[in-house]
């Protein structure tokens, strides 16, 4: 009952202070009030959905525009997912030897053993050696499972020419790209 006791006294306390004001202080304090309620309703209640609703206005169009591009890459998606992944030519020595001398790399040794092959290259430019290994991982599918490059032990090496013994294979399966 403390509490009840506690805010029927401040209720007293105010009702003693409001009849101490003269008629135009209480027209003044009730104007005042109302504003500081008017106030603390626009900025609690009103601002943020207004600020909100001009946010997401300006927005809107950005939105849109980022959904009809999801929308066509999954429609692309939906039509990639439906076609066959292209087949690739079986790695084999002529095929190897072939690409190796259109990169003009001359391989001293290509050797097959089932489903993998050992390339042997000396003084071959590093660069184009990785740029051959690339184009056949992109294009054939075809990894290296070991390499052992050294730089050659001539007196004066060319810069940037390397000494190569590659063992590669070829995937299958189409997720491998």
């Amino acid at each position: 009952m403390s509490a009840l006791t506690a805010v029927t006294g401040f209720k007293d306390k105010l009702a003693l202070y409001w009849m101490a004001r003269t008629e135009q202080e209480r027209k003044f304090l009730g104007i005042g009030g109302a504003i500081a309620l008017l106030a603390l309703v626009y900025s609690v209640l009103l601002a943020p959905a207004l600020e909100g609703s001009a946010r997401l206005r300006k927005e809107l169009p950005l939105l849109k525009q980022q959904k009809a591009q999801l929308e066509s890459l999954a429609k692309t998606a939906a039509e990639l997912a439906g076609q066959t992944p292209p087949q690739v030519t079986p790695m084999s020595r002529e095929t190897l030897n072939a690409s190796l001398t259109a990169r003009g790399i001359k391989p001293e040794q290509v050797s097959m053993t089932g489903e993998y092959a050992k390339i042997q290259v000396s003084g071959v430019a590093f660069s184009n050696l990785y740029a051959w290994l690339e184009a056949q991982r992109l294009e054939n599918r075809i990894s290296v499972l070991e390499a052992a490059i050294t730089v050659p032990t001539t007196a004066s090496p060319p810069a940037g020419q390397v000494d190569a013994t590659i063992t590669l294979r070829q995937n299958a399966d189409a997720g491998s790209r």
